[in-house]
């Protein structure tokens, strides 16, 4: 924003500095403008302001007091001084009548009146025809209303008044990129690229013509050029672009010119952000960590974190949030995330500690309160999310989804009325027809089924994971498990994972002691981390079969397996999450160095097949075999209960792959990838498996 209002300084110095008119000297005015100058605005105000007292009749102050005003977002002020300013400002000074009426237009523009701020800029034309900086300005505002006859003519203007200026070209082109103009557009930009080669928005904008004519070479050509010049955020932008439409090509080049320049740390992070936009996380953390060695930075290490928190490794998505907060000088840009992978994590109350100390930097943002009240919902403080709840609604009165989580919780709370209340403003708010968010809740909760049906199925025509995921909830409310399975396959189908989530989601707990929801989840939570390690990992692996006997008890399956080479029986289990073992076992293998202090991990919070929250303890198993196969480091849950059986859970079916039940045989036949030895020749390039090429 300073920049923004230095450079506009700069560009009305000709206003400063005209002759021949009589303009004010006073001192008061005098010492207001160079503290404008020098940035010191409270300090120009108070000077200005003084000006104004003993000169009411000074148009020009209005004029400053007006400039920064609106750029203190003081709209109303900025509005009434600017309004003084043109009708008291001499006519025949037409540089700072014109300079009036352009301060007017923009506060027009910030209070969203298109019309008016037109009518200023016209206005400011008139008086100034030779202002090209008035033509751009206006063109902008014609752009964004889709005018694009008059913009261009305004670009053209700019044209014929600055001849070999760049800007008029590019804004001819990019109104041609809007009306998918795509090869008018490369022309102007091709103009640009001859009149300063290295201006990178030229190469940004014609690849997004080159993506619009499906010519993804170029494309790519343009926004690597781009990158290089100044990692221009247009080029970023359609760099992600090219994530989805072009990726092989995209990753190639980036390979390349990373090959080219291996100390510059944008290359590696630019190919993370490509492999991050495709979901595949474990090589976007590769290059990210390239990246990172090369230069150390928190926007980086954040993206990092991201990953990590994507594919469900919340300590170590934990542990660079803490190297981004460590690099981040403001000490807060980074808190609210870490809230976010606590939470994902099920440690809610340490996210809300981590979201207090981000709202006692940013007291005014009404998100976060929003957020804290999300955590107080899963830790159970019920009052205290709706008091978080309600302190959002008063910053930011018109976000629908929090009037529709307060309405739940004071629903939970028997308070119908308030809670109608609530779901008739988020139905009034959410009011896209074509695209609701969540208006199919209110109206479910309001009592009309049909009507949340209705805009749920509207929602659905945009076929997203998110609306997929919100099918699956309303109709596990509804009682509907059924449908609210089939969703959640397409939610999950599509790439919605968030397990941490899904797990303890309230609205899913109709289904969660389903058989279909178990195996489902079983299903991909194990496909999910065999795509994270076939993303992350570049050998050569082939399948194996494996047979382990295993004897059955009534309707359970028990299998013979080891621990840190303990011999123990545990129940096969698809539907639990991970290894679970009892305190007694848990205990013996501790005090018969089974298990060392190092092997205890921390504590977590578990969801139980009722819903229900409880602590336990987290321990590593070093090594667990099953048959021939030996797994390492295992997540495992310690149990309080002394009687609860040993499960096999999914984390250690999710290092597998396949898994057959010979019921005639009494045997599991797993199907697993054995990686292959394998080795390079250092002459040849040539990879040798095993015993040929």
């Amino acid at each position: 924003m300073r920049t923004i209002l230095l450079s506009f300084l700069i560009a009305c110095s000709s206003v400063l500095y005209a002759d021949n008119i009589k303009r004010p000297d006073s001192y008061n005015y005098t010492r207001g403008i160079e503290a404008i100058q020098n940035n010191n605005l409270e300090e120009a105000l108070d000077y200005l302001n003084k000006e104004i007292t003993e000169h009411p009749d000074n148009g020009y102050a209005f004029a400053w007091v007006a400039l920064v005003r609106n750029y203190n977002e003081e709209y109303g002020r900025a509005l009434t001084a600017a309004n003084i300013a043109v009708k008291k400002i001499p006519s025949k000074d037409k540089e700072y009548k014109a300079f009036a009426f352009s301060t007017r237009a923009s506060v027009f523009l910030n209070l969203e009146d298109t019309i008016q701020a037109i009518k200023d800029y016209t206005q400011a034309i008139a008086l100034t025809p030779e202002e090209d900086r008035l033509y751009n300005t206006r063109a902008q505002v014609y752009y964004e209303q889709n005018k694009y006859d008059l913009a261009d003519n305004d670009y053209r203007k700019i044209i014929s008044l600055k001849e070999g200026d760049v800007m008029g070209y590019m804004g001819l082109g990019r109104n041609a990129n809007a009306q998918k103009r795509y090869e008018d557009a490369i022309k102007q930009f091709d103009y640009v690229n001859k009149l300063e080669p290295s201006y990178s928005s030229a190469y940004s904008f014609r690849a997004e013509s080159y993506i619009g004519l499906k010519k993804y070479n170029e494309a790519i050509d343009d926004v690597i050029t781009a990158l290089g010049i100044d990692q221009d955020d247009k080029a970023f932008y359609e760099l992600q672009t090219l994530a989805d439409s072009a990726f092989a090509q995209t990753i190639a080049k980036l390979k390349i010119q990373k090959l080219k320049e291996p100390k510059e740390s944008s290359w590696p992070y630019d190919l993370g952000v490509v492999y991050e936009k495709t979901d595949k996380y474990a090589k976007a953390i590769s290059f990210y960590k390239e990246s990172l060695a090369i230069e150390s930075n928190k926007e980086t290490a954040n993206r990092i974190a991201n990953c990590y928190n994507e594919i469900g490794d919340y300590d170590k998505a934990l542990e660079y949030c803490d190297q981004a907060i460590a690099l981040d000088s403001t000490k807060t840009n980074y808190l609210y995330f870490k809230a976010n992978i606590l939470d994902n994590a099920g440690r809610s109350e340490e996210a809300i500690k981590v979201m207090d100390s981000y709202i006692a930097q940013n007291p005014e943002e009404y998100f976060p309160y929003y957020r804290r009240g999300w955590f107080k919902d899963h830790s159970g403080k019920t009052d205290e999310a709706i008091e978080d709840y309600t302190m959002a609604i008063t910053l930011q009165p018109n976000d629908a989804y929090q009037y529709l989580n307060r309405g739940v919780l004071l629903l939970r709370k028997g308070d119908k009325k308030k809670a109608d209340e609530d779901f008739k403003q988020a139905v009034r708010l959410d009011s896209v027809p074509d695209a609701p968010e969540c208006a199919f809740y209110a109206y479910y909760y309001l009592g009309d089924k049909n009507k949340a049906i209705e805009m749920l199925d509207k929602a659905l025509k945009k076929e997203d994971k998110g609306n997929y995921y919100d099918a699956a909830c309303l109709y596990s409310i509804m009682g509907d498990k059924e449908k609210a399975i089939f969703y959640l396959r397409k939610a999950l189908e599509n790439g919605y994972r968030i397990f941490a989530h899904i797990k303890r989601d309230r609205d899913l707990n109709n289904i969660r002691t389903t058989t279909e929801y178990k195996a489902l989840m079983a299903e991909y939570e194990q496909k999910h981390l065999q795509e994270i390690a076939e993303d992350g990992d570049d050998a050569v692996y082939e399948n194996k079969t494996e047979e382990v006997s295993f004897i059955k008890e009534g309707n359970v399956c028990k299998v013979k397996c080891s621990i840190n080479n303990l011999p123990l029986h545990f129940i096969f289990d698809t539907g639990a999450s991970d290894v679970s073992i009892s305190s007694v076992e848990a205990t013996f293998m501790l005090k018969n160095d089974y298990l060392s202090a190092s092997d205890i991990i921390g504590r977590q919070n578990y969801i139980t097949a009722d819903g229900n929250i409880i602590e336990g303890t987290v321990i590593n198993l070093r090594d667990v075999k099953l048959g021939n196969i030996h797994l390492n480091d295992i997540k495992a849950s310690v149990v309080k209960n002394q009687s609860a059986p040993l499960l096999l859970g999914q984390s250690v079916f999710s290092k597998l792959g396949k898994i057959e039940i010979d019921n005639d045989n009494k045997v599991l036949r797993i199907t697993y990838r054995k990686k292959i030895k394998q080795e390079i020749s250092l002459k040849t390039g040539c990879q040798i498996k095993e015993n040929g090429v």
